[in-house]
């Protein structure tokens, strides 16, 4: 590769995007399980990646893909003691996070604060929405496979999802003020029209 074909703005979107996967590992490895652990940087890590990164595809890749490079380690040293890959039902957590990012794609044309904000609820309201099948239909579930149980997941989700969306919000603040301030700063980093 050379020099003229590196893009330092990809290059910082990525480094933003493994900097809230580290944190991600860190805050789940002192509470899983618990809501606080919910309080993570992976919803605004979505709409990050979504809004800024020029290219669809890594718009929608990267964010899933840190996601899926922070699940290994968790699942390795917190969850299963193991190296595993995947986890039963991780499509719809993935799929959420994907549309997430789509999602952001759409409704942070301009980045302000309002725009944020309208994404983080949309955002959290597709991630409660679409990873509750995945508790809800896997094969040891405690929920019934019927609608009841179902909306009885969602519910029991409550909790968790008012934390996400803090975390949403709060993180989002810090990586699109943090990218923003930078951006200005260092003209390398604004997009190419």
């Amino acid at each position: 590769m050379s020099l003229k074909q590196f893009n330092p703005r990809n290059t910082v979107l990525f480094a933003f995007m493994v900097v809230v996967a580290l944190m991600r590992i860190f805050l789940s490895a002192e509470a899983p399980m618990n809501p606080i652990a919910t309080f993570t940087p992976l919803g605004a890590m979505a709409l990050f990646g979504g809004t800024y990164f020029n290219n669809r595809a890594k718009s929608v890749l990267f964010p899933v893909l840190t996601l899926w490079m922070s699940d290994i380690i968790l699942n390795r040293f917190v969850y299963y003691n193991e190296w595993r890959f995947f986890y039963e039902g991780f499509y719809w957590t993935y799929i959420s996070y994907a549309l997430m990012a789509v999602a952001a794609k759409f409704i942070i044309r301009k980045v302000t604060v309002s725009n944020i904000i309208i994404a983080s609820l949309a955002g959290t309201l597709i991630h409660w929405i679409g990873t509750s099948p995945g508790c809800f239909m896997i094969e040891n579930s405690m929920y019934p496979k019927t609608w009841a149980g179902y909306f009885t997941s969602l519910v029991a989700a409550i909790p968790y999802e008012r934390n996400f969306l803090i975390g949403t919000l709060v993180y989002s603040g810090v990586l699109f003020g943090g990218f923003e301030l930078l951006q200005r700063r260092y003209s390398a980093l604004r997009p190419a029209h």
